[in-house]
């Protein structure tokens, strides 16, 4: 199995970094291939409308660092993605990502019964972390963004979510939480 995991937050070090390094150590472990890209250390574009996937490309028609990311998304079996919180939505950095997946989809993806050009049977785990203890707060981020993914073929997305957790380390130094990412691991893998 190869998971490939976008890290959507600039501190590399961060709460949802914890969380999915805990989820990628404990699925290599049980045998899984595991890729992390630092979405903050990349340099690319967000989708520029320009419809080049949709009108002469099967691919997104900008070449960026992004690209590559791109690649190993369309080649892996479960996808990770993992953000804080910010403003109350992903961080643009994952954002960034997402809206560059518009190239995943065929021309006629609103009337296609198979929208996707993406092999059907991927995974997707969303890792969100925010610093507000009320989980009621941000709670609509996962599901807005688990609609646009299914469209991809991601069916019954598995939500990681942290709340209260706002300075480096609180997640990792929460038993439950880590529990939870190496029993996720565990799921997806088998």
């Amino acid at each position: 199995m190869k998971i490939v995991c976008l890290l959507g937050s600039p501190h590399p070090a961060g709460n949802s970094a914890a969380v999915a390094k805990r989820f990628l150590d404990t699925a290599a472990s049980l045998g899984a291939e595991t890729e992390t890209f630092v979405l903050n250390a990349l340099t690319y574009r967000g989708c520029q409308g320009c419809y080049a996937c949709k009108t002469r490309l099967e691919r997104c028609g900008l070449t960026d660092d992004l690209s590559g990311v791109l690649e190993a998304v369309r080649e892996a079996d479960t996808v990770v993605l993992a953000t804080p919180t910010y403003y109350g939505d992903i961080s643009s950095q994952l954002k960034g990502f997402i809206d560059r997946t518009y190239s995943y989809l065929k021309p006629d993806y609103l009337t296609n019964t198979s929208p996707s050009r993406l092999a059907a049977g991927k995974k997707l785990v969303f890792i969100i972390t925010q610093g507000h203890p009320d989980e009621a707060m941000f709670s609509d981020i996962f599901p807005r963004y688990n609609n646009f993914l299914k469209w991809y073929g991601f069916q019954n997305g598995i939500l990681l979510r942290v709340c209260g957790v706002a300075q480096p380390g609180e997640a990792e130094a929460r038993r439950d939480v880590m529990l939870l990412a190496e029993e996720t691991a565990r799921k997806i893998v088998g």
